[in-house]
């Protein structure tokens, strides 16, 4: 079967070689790079399978089915810069059976830092990165966005290796985008967050990442974790609500 694989890039040089590298499997790669100033595109056009473009950012979901269209495959593998296939990963979907699905999940191994997350609801973690672009398609939202996958699904074997934050300073620069991104998603849906959401749903998510999910086995840095994400469901929510005001006025 021939694979497409799909990066979504933005000054991406320290990251983009190593994830290049790990789809040497695939059939051909398609990058779309909404406006990069470093060596990334530079990167990309040396690499014998990467077909490349440049494309306006619209959000990440439209963005994601922007690549799957350029894809000369219907099969197709999307990742992210900060994402490595591992050698198990990679024998898997070449070994799998396409014919019986529309689509695939695979397993992230999620670092913070150098060291690999497994609990706080970071591992398995997983998501759905191999589909028929035919019948599945990224839900068009500005943040967390997912493939809509209506047909039968199954789960590859081996994990999606995920450099996801490099430390606090990059989780905090990274929280405030995307903390105003779901706040925009918020406001767009009608509702208005109330205090419940504003108090109550950051403790939650601490509880639910710190306890429920055994992020006190990961020692300092779970409780680091839990509190940065109750953090950031706080932000999310007081956001929308100033978002929701300022639009009313």
């Amino acid at each position: 079967m021939n694979i497409t694989a799909t990066i979504i890039a933005k000054n991406e040089e320290k990251n983009i070689s190593d994830c290049l590298a790990s789809l040497d499997w695939a059939d051909e790669i398609i990058v779309v790079d909404s406006g990069s100033s470093d060596r990334t595109p530079e990167i990309c056009r040396k690499h014998p399978k990467v077909r490349y473009f440049e494309h306006e950012w619209e959000g990440f979901g439209k963005q994601k089915n922007f690549a799957a269209d350029q894809a000369v495959n219907d099969w197709v593998f999307n990742i992210d810069a900060d994402e490595r296939v591992s050698p198990e990963l990679r024998d898997s979907i070449l070994s799998t059976d396409f014919a019986r699905y529309d689509g695939f999940r695979v397993a992230r191994e999620n670092y913070f830092g150098r060291r690999w997350i497994k609990h706080c609801g970071w591992y398995p973690d997983h998501n759905l990165r191999l589909y028929n672009r035919s019948r599945c398609r990224f839900a068009e939202r500005l943040v967390h966005e997912s493939v809509e996958c209506p047909g039968p699904v199954s789960t590859l074997q081996g994990n999606l290796i995920h450099f996801t934050y490099e430390g606090i300073g990059d989780y905090v620069a990274r929280m405030d985008r995307y903390s105003t991104l779901a706040a925009e998603e918020i406001a767009r849906s009608g509702r208005r967050p109330g205090v419940f959401s504003i108090v109550f749903r950051p403790c939650f998510t601490f509880f639910k990442m710190y306890v429920l999910r055994m992020g006190v086995l990961e020692g300092s840095t779970g409780l680091l974790l839990s509190l940065l994400y109750a953090v950031y469901t706080f932000l999310k929510y007081a956001k929308s609500v100033e978002l929701i005001e300022e639009r009313q006025r």
